[in-house]
């Protein structure tokens, strides 16, 4: 495994163990070049409450890596958790920077009613 997978998964065990301890459900993000994955789970990651992401058909499109299709996902997850009876997370980033996609999918979470 390359060296920079290794070290976002470090920061992503040191942000999750400090989910763990204010024991709120949380919204975990995962990014690959071809989609972004939403789901919203408890907070040890026993139990999916919750998911979306670009490969879902509802959400395919021609360029599924992209932005708009981040904000769609953040959107989505952020419905689905609402009618779950869901409101506030901790955002897990899973040691990604949060800027571009991240970013796009959290703003969109936020804004379909989701706190964090």
């Amino acid at each position: 495994m390359a060296i920079k997978n290794l070290k976002r998964q470090k920061r992503a065990l040191k942000s999750r163990s400090k989910i763990e301890l204010s024991e709120n459900n949380r919204l975990s993000v995962f990014r690959s070049n071809a989609h972004i994955y939403a789901q919203v789970s408890t907070c040890d990651g026993s139990q999916i409450i919750v998911s979306a992401s670009t490969a879902e058909e509802a959400l395919k499109s021609e360029n599924n890596g992209n932005m708009d299709a981040a904000s769609k996902v953040g959107k989505l997850i952020g419905e689905r958790a609402l009618e779950k009876g869901i409101n506030k997370v901790a955002f897990d980033r899973s040691g990604y920077k949060f800027h571009g996609r991240v970013k796009a999918l959290a703003e969109a979470a936020r804004e379909a009613g989701l706190s964090f």
